[in-house]
């Protein structure tokens, strides 16, 4: 993903100036506004996703939706990119902000590398997938239906969870849901929404209490069954390290931390691929793909 996001600064101008909003708008104002700002939906992605995306399979996941207009018929568009051995590990890739999930292809193509069959979803509001504001409530629930899709349709192989920057948040609060996960992987990603805000340099003021979507994932890997490979890239300027670490730091054994030197958040995935297969091989017992 290009190093132009703007996540970075578009929270820090959140951060400044969710104190006013909150005090001149209403609750369900100030939700959707957040929203907004932390998943950045769009039907859009950049030059290298559309490259990488060519020859992926459409999939479509269709479900009731329990949470938004409850009952309400969903349906959810993904890139399916299969290994040519049916005997090998699935993995579920959950994207980040900003970009629909071609965006994500170069990514997901890395892991297919690995080894994985690689099943990449869109939420709700990126890019064919029913139209709607996303939520953490709303992104959970997605992922779950697209994790519910994989067990029916691999039901003998080792399945993974796999989440980039604020995908990991999602992928940790799925892996904590569900019992089946061979094993959990989060690149790029962080403790909470309100520690992020704290990194940025008008963090010190107190805008937690006003924060809706929180994605505390410091409160929810503990409960993750699996073992856990969480990975970072010491040069990531979006998201310090340091809230990985300290992800890691939280979750029980067996789990392993591979602090990527050189990686930013966009690049940490390439940059790090043969420090990728050594903590596979070590962690989950496998290390498929070419040397």
């Amino acid at each position: 993903m290009p190093a132009r996001f703007s996540f970075r600064r578009l929270a820090a101008l959140a951060s400044v100036v969710l104190l006013a909003l909150g005090l001149q708008m209403g609750c369900a104002t100030l939700d959707e506004r957040q929203r907004g700002w932390i998943f950045q939906p769009s039907d859009r992605t950049w030059a290298g996703g559309l490259a990488a995306a060519e020859g992926m399979h459409d999939v479509w996941i269709s479900f009731d939706s329990k949470i938004d207009d409850a009952g309400r018929p969903v349906t959810l568009h993904g890139l399916w990119l299969p290994q040519d051995d049916a005997n090998a590990p699935v993995l579920l890739y959950l994207h980040g902000a900003r970009y629909d999930v071609r965006g994500s292809a170069p990514r997901m193509r890395r892991m297919h590398e690995l080894g994985f069959s690689v099943l990449g979803v869109d939420y709700r509001g990126f890019g064919r997938s029913s139209k709607g504001l996303p939520s953490e409530q709303m992104a959970a629930e997605d992922a779950r239906a697209a994790w519910d899709w994989l067990a029916a349709q691999h039901p003998q192989a080792r399945r993974f969870i796999f989440g980039h920057s604020l995908g990991g948040a999602i992928a940790v609060q799925l892996a904590a849901d569900v019992r089946d996960e061979a094993g959990l992987i989060v690149e790029g990603s962080f403790t909470s929404i309100a520690d992020v805000v704290s990194t940025f340099r008008w963090g010190w003021l107190p805008v937690s209490p006003f924060i809706t979507q929180r994605f505390d994932s410091a409160a929810r890997v503990a409960e993750v069954g699996s073992p856990l490979l969480v990975v970072h890239g010491s040069n990531d300027s979006l998201i310090p390290s340091k809230l990985g670490h300290t992800l890691y730091d939280k979750a029980r054994e067996p789990k392993r931390f591979v602090l990527v030197e050189g990686g930013s958040h966009h690049n940490t995935n390439a940059v790090g691929q043969a420090q990728y297969r050594q903590a596979m091989a070590e962690l989950f017992g496998f290390a498929g793909g070419a040397q």
